[in-house]
């Protein structure tokens, strides 16, 4: 397959010549099909995102996901109108539940959150089932799609809630989760996080998350890699019996971040048919440093939570928590990073393992946006950079989507074995 096309060149002339006509004579313009633009390529395309966190906004009086809510970067960047505007056929809407501690009582907490957030998300698309509809499996995709509404995939980030009973992943996955990450910030009684520096060190997976990973495997789930240390990704990748998916991963020679990959990790992804979606958390890509200023403020209230979280968090504490963190964004903005730093990130990873392993994931809602891509309504730049850079129309159905409903079908597969 020729992936790449002349440096600079958008997209090839396709033109319609009559078979009785000699080649040398030239083809009349109304028998020339015109060039397909970028912004049309990107609307036939069937458009994905692997990590939309917006169901954190389902329970927000003043969010609607049929309105077009004002863009907050990072928190309120996908509902309906900009899905069309950006063209986003859907994707992964997350169940996510913030790590605590290790004990029953919180366990119970947790799991009642997760299961309340699935809710939210079925009872989000029950609502309005002219524009949505919950997906099941990855042929779905293409025929919500063509009916003319969005596609609900659930993904679980971080599966603490679900405590030390693995039976439960049976639950989730009838609700309709297709797509679990093991882990989030911090260690926890799964596996080693990228970012908890400080815990004890498993040394990837705990035998408890060797078990959810089987179990994963038995019910037909993707797992998700991202958040996860390298020893844990590697840990799935040995264990697992279907590629291993990062839903929302940068790459670490770009930038060198824990919750980035290597070089040599992100070719082992690939040679296992894994996929690396890119993000567009501005800090994961970046040097981003804060003024003085907000600093001071969040090491403050992150000195609080921190305590308090040792207790386990109340849904009112949670609340304030928001609420003061959105406080010091209005007061002391944070720094952005920007489209082309996003850009070469997805660039280096297509040019390091091939459209094959490359797709978005770009952490809408949860952190996720740059300036210039501040929410979904700009995903029509990427499919033009990417056209830009040579990449064919084959490429980016693999990029947008195909790549990952291509490892859902594996999943699938090998479920049925």
């Amino acid at each position: 397959m020729i992936r790449h096309l002349a440096l600079g060149v958008s997209v090839l002339a396709l033109v319609a010549c009559s078979p009785s006509a000699p080649k040398s004579e030239p083809v009349p313009e109304t028998e020339q099909e015109a060039v397909a633009t970028p912004a049309e390529i990107h609307e036939r395309l069937m458009v994905l995102d692997s990590h939309l966190d917006t169901p954190a906004n389902f329970s927000k009086p003043d969010f609607d996901i049929m309105a077009d809510n004002p863009s907050k970067l990072g928190q309120v960047q996908v509902d309906l109108p900009k899905m069309k505007r950006g063209g986003l056929d859907g994707g992964f809407w997350v169940i996510f539940t913030p790590q605590g501690p290790l004990d029953d009582a919180s366990y119970e907490s947790a799991k009642n959150a997760a299961l309340h957030r699935s809710d939210e998300i079925i009872q989000m698309v029950e609502a309005h089932p002219d524009n949505f509809e919950l997906a099941y499996t990855a042929d779905d995709a293409a025929r919500i799609v063509g009916e003319g509404k969005r596609v609900v995939y659930q993904s679980i980030e971080n599966s603490y809630p679900l405590g030390t009973d693995i039976s439960l992943l049976q639950t989730f996955y009838d609700k309709g989760v297709r797509l679990i990450g093991p882990v989030h910030f911090r260690d926890n009684q799964f596996a080693d996080s990228a970012t908890d520096l400080e815990a004890n060190d498993y040394g990837g997976l705990t035998p408890l998350g060797e078990e959810l990973i089987r179990e994963a495997n038995r019910l037909g789930m993707m797992i998700d890699g991202s958040h996860a240390s390298d020893s844990t990704v590697e840990d799935i990748m040995a264990i697992s019996t279907t590629p291993i998916f990062l839903s929302h991963t940068g790459v670490r020679t770009l930038f060198d971040h824990p919750r980035n990959v290597t070089d040599e990790l992100l070719k082992k992804v690939a040679d296992d048919g894994g996929v690396i979606h890119i993000n567009a958390y501005g800090s994961y890509i970046e040097n981003l440093e804060p003024s003085p200023e907000r600093k001071a403020a969040i090491e403050a209230v992150q000195k609080e939570y921190n305590a308090a979280s040792e207790a386990g968090l109340t849904d009112e504490q949670m609340a304030d928590f928001r609420k003061r963190y959105e406080a010091i964004d209005a007061e002391f903005p944070a720094p952005l990073s920007s489209f082309d730093v996003f850009m070469d990130q997805m660039l280096y990873a297509l040019k390091l393992v091939g459209p094959d392993h490359v797709g978005m994931g770009a952490d809408w809602d949860g952190g996720g946006g740059v300036e210039g891509m501040e929410d979904v309504s700009f995903l029509p730049k990427v499919t033009a950079r990417l056209l830009e850079e040579g990449y064919t129309e084959e490429d980016l159905e693999k990029i947008w989507g195909g790549n990952m409903l291509r490892v859902l079908r594996e999943v699938e597969a090998a479920k049925k074995k």
